[in-house]
């Protein structure tokens, strides 16, 4: 028999006996509910009918006042009538389910509407100025005839009343005591079953799952099973199931240690890798470095020479001059002196120039990777004020308006930091649309969000720098931050480095650099900084 069934019927057969059980207790508490609700009833029904009959009274003294002075403000009280006539109708209600007592209730009634007319009538005589001597002999007895009508029903209607509330209080008494006996015997039985239960369950279920939690705990520790259980019940198809798992633990076991020294060997292969890119690393760094250092004094060398080339041409000018050559000679060696030697010189010069300007770029690139920076927080909005002042003059010219918003503090070298801002706001005015105002913004985003479970995990904060300038179109958007690439040349000088090292020294902060353009739309440079020195 499969587990479900057997906890099927472990539930099922308590429950069933329970819910007799309940069903008994239930009735009885509705049984008592009913008896205390009527019992209830019965209070009010007293007390209703005890405070009835003081306002007839007083409102029969006041007709007979009124008749004695012959006044009928003292008879016209229509509200001592509607709240009986509401006295009555509640006990109506409360009595609906007594036939006898509704009786009573509608010959209270009777009278009560029989002594109102007859005030009706009094009150209209005295109105009309009649003497009320018609009605005096109906008052002769100490109560009028209705009254004690009203009355006489009414004392009847208490009597019942009283005899039903005892009587419906004994029958309260005599449930509640049953509902008691009801609940002690629901409890117990409830005891009973689910001890028998419990029982059944110990000795069907509970020894097979011991050897199943044993056997859990000798595969957790990595002892031997014991042996399998029998039966065809969910707790033997779990205890194979964890047979089943100790045999592949055991295989996956053997598996990790291949796995483990394969890995092994792969970390020492990347860490080799890694010397070898950082050699490689710091062998370009020193062959740039020793390159720039190497070419300059050649072009130094090529610069002076070039210049005493110049001074020669100019003597051999003013010797040809005074050497009285024939005319066409002469201009032969004007010719020559001034056009092709001056303009080779002149192709000389500036190739000499483009030259230095790529060796000291160079060198530039070189200094951001093996600068030594000094860690500490920085202030980038005041970073951010100093490029703007200096950056003054060229502001002015440009006409242009920059926006600089609240920036929070960055963790790095304030010298690395301002070179960033100040390449990044320099591009920014070089290339705005001299057909518009020009307007640069920088600010900053909204925190990123940190995973603070990773242990290694740094806040950071992107900064941004913003233009309505010319734009970068789509196809020059992957050699932005290449060195010597540059775009709009006509429109600023530069060598193309800028971004390059702007790159570079983000990147050495841990950080990143991206952008985001449309042509003829402008252009926003996006820069991570961290904001606390990193976790180690």
């Amino acid at each position: 028999m499969k587990l479900f069934t057997k906890g099927l019927l472990l539930i099922a057969v308590p429950s069933v006996v329970e819910l007799a059980l309940l069903g008994v207790v239930f009735d009885t508490q509705e049984q008592t509910a009913q008896a205390a609700q009527w019992v209830s009833n019965s209070k009010q029904i007293l007390y209703q009918s005890s405070a009835i009959v003081d306002p007839l009274l007083r409102q029969a003294a006041r007709v007979r006042t009124g008749m004695a002075v012959g006044d009928p403000s003292f008879i016209d009280r229509h509200a001592v009538w509607v709240d009986l006539g509401d006295r009555l109708s509640n006990l109506d209600t409360l009595v609906a389910d007594t036939p006898q007592q509704v009786e009573r209730v509608h010959k209270m009634q009777r009278a009560i509407e029989a002594y109102r007319a007859q005030t009706v009538e009094i009150s209209q005589a005295l109105h009309a100025g009649r003497s009320p001597a018609n009605f005096t002999a109906l008052e002769t007895e100490p109560l009028p005839q209705q009254i004690a009508l009203f009355r006489d029903e009414l004392t009847a209607f208490a009597d019942e009343a009283s005899r039903l509330d005892a009587e419906r209080a004994a029958a309260l008494a005599r449930r509640r005591e049953r509902q008691q006996y009801a609940l002690i015997a629901a409890v117990l039985g409830s005891m009973l079953i689910w001890a028998a239960t419990a029982v059944v369950f110990a000795r069907s279920i509970g020894r097979r799952l011991e050897v199943l939690t044993d056997n859990a705990e000798r595969l957790g520790n990595g002892r031997t099973l014991a042996p399998p259980l029998s039966g065809n019940d969910e707790i033997a198809a779990l205890d194979a199931v964890l047979h089943q798992t100790g045999a592949r633990l055991r295989a996956a076991e053997a598996d990790q240690a291949t796995l483990k020294t394969r890995l092994e060997a792969r970390a020492q292969e990347l860490a080799s890798v890694n010397e070898e890119l950082r050699q490689e690393t710091q062998d370009n760094e020193m062959f740039i470095y020793s390159v720039s250092h190497d070419l300059r004094s050649p072009l130094v060398n090529l610069q002076g020479f070039s210049k005493e080339l110049q001074v020669s041409c100019d003597e051999l000018d003013s010797i040809v001059d005074a050497a009285g050559l024939p005319q066409g000679e002469q201009r032969r060696m004007t010719h020559i002196l001034d056009g092709d030697v001056r303009e080779s010189l002149q192709y000389l010069r500036t190739a000499v120039t483009r030259a230095a300007a790529i060796i000291d770029a160079l060198l530039r690139i070189s200094r951001a990777g093996r600068l030594e920076y000094q860690w500490q927080r920085v202030s980038v909005g005041r970073v951010v004020g100093r490029v703007v002042d200096a950056l003054e003059g060229a502001i002015a010219q440009q006409s242009a308006v920059v926006t600089v918003r609240e920036l929070p503090p960055a963790w790095g070298d304030p010298g690395a930091i301002e070179q960033v801002f100040g390449n990044l706001i320099g591009n920014a005015l070089n290339y705005l649309d001299p057909a518009r105002l020009g307007r640069i913004e920088v600010g900053a985003l909204e925190p990123d969000p940190v995973d603070e479970s990773e242990p290694r995990a740094v806040r950071t904060r992107t900064y941004y720098v913003r233009d309505n300038g010319l734009g970068i179109p789509a196809a020059y958007m992957s050699k932005v931050f290449r060195a010597f690439q540059r775009l709009h040349g006509d429109v600023a000088n530069g060598d193309g480095i800028g971004l390059a090292v702007v790159r570079r020294t983000v990147e050495r902060h841990g950080g990143r650099v991206w952008v985001e353009s449309a042509e003829g739309a402008g252009s926003t440079f996006f820069v991570v900084l961290p904001e606390q020195p990193t976790r180690n």
